[in-house]
């Protein structure tokens, strides 16, 4: 009895020499897993006992921010909303230490229907850029609150690049000297569309809201039997894109400024991406391979949208049909943008292709 226990005690001792190895390569790692799974929670938690304590801020806002009285409220996906929650797992703590909320280094700032939905979208399928879902509108409604704006951000890892978007800052007086505040090396991002196409687009988000609105041929006018334009109507102002651009150029560098072709963005999307990665500093990984056009809505969709092996269109409300508009007014809104346009054409260093 005694010689068997000793036979039986003796067998690892016996194994061939590399069974021991992999006996002693399992048992390695079930310690290492037991370990892991241990401190993943607690780990996270001295490194950040560990370092300085941030400075108390004011409470942050709220997540979606109400929409102002008479514009219709920013869409947002489920997939964005998911991205919000700052509630992580532990074993997501123990390899990235949560992540950081960083003020953004670069911001889509316009246009109004040029197709800052669409790029913003494509980008998101970027592993290195995060980007706000919702459009914060800090730097036009907002900005007297601080910068708990930061609290809006996603939280993003060391090399991933922190995005927003808000289309109105283009046309804000205010913004460019506001966001040259925060940081004089942000990068920024314009979409633009032709002003006259813009304009309908813009007349035909409204129109959604309100089927009652005068038409556009009156609201285009002051007087039609003139032909005076009526440039205090939003539609009508956000295209004078060389009178906002003036404003931008007073802070930042025209080379700090990226101006994105909305057309190009349809006919063109993984061209366009192209430019934006380049000008963004990242690795070109969003290609031709990532889009497929969408005949029934007529413009270009994601194979897979982030996080997701379903392929992604934008919303319902993207693609409207517009209605239709006396050519004579067309004509003479293109007229009236020829010059502002060639100007445009001569500070961006590009030739959109408008007239």
């Amino acid at each position: 009895m005694g010689q068997r226990l000793n036979r039986c005690l003796d067998v690892p001792v016996a194994l061939p020499p590399l069974r021991r190895r992999l006996l002693l390569l399992f048992i390695m790692l079930f310690l290492w897993l037991y370990m892991f799974y241990s401190c993943a929670g607690s780990c996270a938690g001295l490194a950040t006992r560990g370092s300085p304590a941030p400075p108390r801020a004011a409470p942050p806002l709220p997540q979606l921010l109400p929409p102002v009285p008479g514009e219709p409220a920013e869409e947002s996906s489920l997939e964005e909303q998911r991205a919000a929650p700052d509630a992580v797992s532990p074993i997501s703590a123990f390899f990235n230490g949560s992540g950081t909320k960083r003020l953004p280094q670069a911001i889509i700032i316009g246009v109004k229907k040029g197709g800052t939905r669409a790029l913003l979208e494509f980008l998101r399928g970027h592993p290195d850029v995060r980007a706000v879902g919702a459009e914060p509108h800090f730097f036009d409604r907002h900005y007297e609150q601080g910068v708990v704006w930061r609290d809006l951000m996603p939280r993003t890892l060391e090399g991933q690049i922190t995005m927003e978007k808000t289309p109105s800052y283009f046309v804000t007086k205010e913004a460019p000297a506001r966001i040259s505040s925060m940081s004089k090396g942000t990068k920024l991002i314009v979409v633009v569309r032709d002003p006259v196409t813009r304009a309908i687009s813009d007349y035909t988000q409204t129109l959604s809201k309100k089927p009652d609105i005068p038409t556009f041929e009156s609201l285009t006018f002051k007087n039609r039997t003139t032909g005076l334009i009526d440039t205090s109507w939003s539609a009508i102002q956000i295209g004078i894109y060389a009178k906002h651009l003036e404003n931008w150029l007073l802070y930042f560098p025209i080379g700090q400024i990226l101006f994105v072709s909305g057309e190009r963005l349809i006919s063109d999307p993984a061209g366009e991406l192209g430019r934006v990665q380049d000008f963004l500093g990242l690795k070109r990984i969003i290609t031709d391979k990532h889009f497929y056009f969408n005949k029934t809505k007529g413009f270009p969709c994601l194979k897979k949208a982030e996080g997701s092996s379903k392929p992604h269109c934008l919303g319902k409300t993207k693609g409207r049909t517009h209605p239709d508009i006396d050519q004579e007014v067309v004509q003479r809104l293109r007229d009236f943008y020829r010059p502002f346009n060639m100007k445009f054409y001569q500070m961006t260093g590009q030739d959109f292709g408008w007239d």
